[in-house]
């Protein structure tokens, strides 16, 4: 019987993942080195070197620069998130999407606005407002600025026809971003936006996306009492 070929990445991947799950390697223990697997597995060191660094960064090997790779003693499992286009998420529960802009204008942001985005407290931004809605009911509001010189098509972008959710997702690439999960009551303009109570819980998502060192965009989203978010592990 001839040995499995380990060609790419992903196959030595794949044998070390199943080396760990069997507990051929347990939780703790030091695994070989590189040099020793790409012997074993017929592969250039590099290609191991990439397969480890993968599990390392899901959080399944623990690597040590001079104390070698150990199997880590409790695994991290780690949640994906992607920026959610409102319109399919809305669609995918099986509701009507529709959308309605409330307000577009260019204007000079609150200073927590200017300085998490890095720019000139008196630098003009475009500011929108809008309301999302699932089956003719406020679903979500979205208040967002977006620095038109990182991206130039915003300023004509037509937002009564699409949202500037996913306009951006569209037309304005990111490189990273940070994201925050938070609970807030609504204001009295809000609570009546959103058709609840001022008394009420609301879940809010404050998001802000970059490309290389130049802020796109700033966004709150605020969701009607009640509102789940799934992601995967």
């Amino acid at each position: 019987m001839t040995a499995p070929a380990f060609r790419d990445w992903r196959s030595v991947h794949d044998e070390v993942l199943r080396r760990i799950h069997a507990r051929e390697w347990a939780p703790g223990s030091l695994i070989p080195n590189e040099a020793d697997l790409a012997r074993e597995f017929g592969c250039a060191r590099s290609t191991v070197n990439r397969a480890l660094r993968t599990l390392a960064e899901a959080g399944l090997l623990d690597r040590r620069r001079k104390a070698g790779t150990r199997v880590a003693l409790a695994p991290s499992a780690r949640a994906t998130l992607t920026i959610s286009l409102l319109r399919e998420e809305i669609e995918m529960r099986g509701q009507r999407y529709s959308y309605l802009l409330r307000s577009r204008v260019l204007a000079q942001p609150p200073t927590a606005i200017s300085g998490a985005m890095q720019v000139a407290v008196d630098k003009s931004l475009l500011h929108i407002e809008a309301l999302h809605l699932a089956d003719g009911r406020p679903y979500a509001i979205e208040d967002r600025w977006i620095d038109p010189e990182v991206v130039p098509g915003a300023r004509e972008a037509d937002f009564e026809r699409m949202s500037a959710n996913e306009w951006l997702l569209r037309h304005a690439p990111y490189t990273h971003g940070e994201i925050a999960f938070s609970a807030a009551s609504p204001s009295p303009e809000q609570a009546e936006v959103l058709d609840c109570t001022e008394g009420a819980a609301l879940f809010v998502i404050d998001r802000l996306t970059w490309d290389g060192t130049c802020a796109i965009t700033k966004v709150r989203l605020l969701f009607r009492p009640g509102h789940e978010l799934r992601t995967a592990l």
